[in-house]
């Protein structure tokens, strides 16, 4: 059973499978950079200076003891946040659309298939024919 885990393992499949997967963490985190850092901030100053990850419909307000403290925290739809996500996502699939099609153009095409040649009966046939005259 160890063996077979240790072919499985370091098969190409899986390494190659391990290595995307932390590339894709990488990018996900670029491109939340992005997002949060780049683009939000622009939409923001395009619809009135406002911060999207701030926006939020609260339902509970926030209760806040004698002290300051926090005694109960507020609840809030945070759909602010939420477009902001939308946004990554739009983003990201956007990327990985660009990195499959650039994949794809690398790509060779297949061979052409080779031209059938003649089957053995036909070869026969013509011999038959030949030897006939």
């Amino acid at each position: 059973m160890l063996k077979e885990f240790k072919n499985f393992i370091l098969t190409g499949n899986v390494i190659d499978f391990a290595v995307a997967v932390i590339l894709a963490g990488a990018v996900g985190l670029v491109v939340n950079g992005f997002v949060a850092d780049i683009i939000m901030p622009i939409v923001g100053h395009f619809a009135g200076g406002v911060d999207f990850a701030d926006l939020k419909l609260i339902l509970d307000e926030a209760v806040v003891g004698a002290d300051g403290a926090i005694a109960k925290p507020e609840n809030a739809i945070r759909w602010g946040a939420w477009i902001n996500t939308i946004v990554n996502l739009l983003i990201v699939g956007f990327v990985m659309f660009i990195i499959v099609k650039a994949y794809n153009k690398t790509k060779t095409p297949p061979a052409p298939a080779a031209p059938a040649g003649p089957t053995a009966e036909e070869l026969l046939a013509e011999i038959r024919d030949a030897l006939k005259k």
